[in-house]
């Protein structure tokens, strides 16, 4: 799964730190999601597109193997 999330961000002009502070996890996290090593819960996933003020499908893009 893909993910706008690093784009979003930087539009927002918010940190790495930031938006997992807001989202409560660890820095890390963000970096893996951004990275696409690991792929969100839905309650973190839902967090992060009402903290960008979009839906879960515009800031993840879900691909068909």
């Amino acid at each position: 799964m893909k993910n706008r999330i690093q784009e979003l961000r930087r539009e927002k002009h918010m940190t790495q730190e930031e938006l997992a502070s807001l989202c409560k996890v660890t820095r890390q996290t963000i970096i893996s999601l951004e990275n696409g090593r690991y792929n969100p819960s839905i309650l973190l996933a839902h967090k992060i597109a009402k903290i960008f003020g979009l839906s879960i499908e515009e800031v993840f893009i879900f691909e068909e193997e």
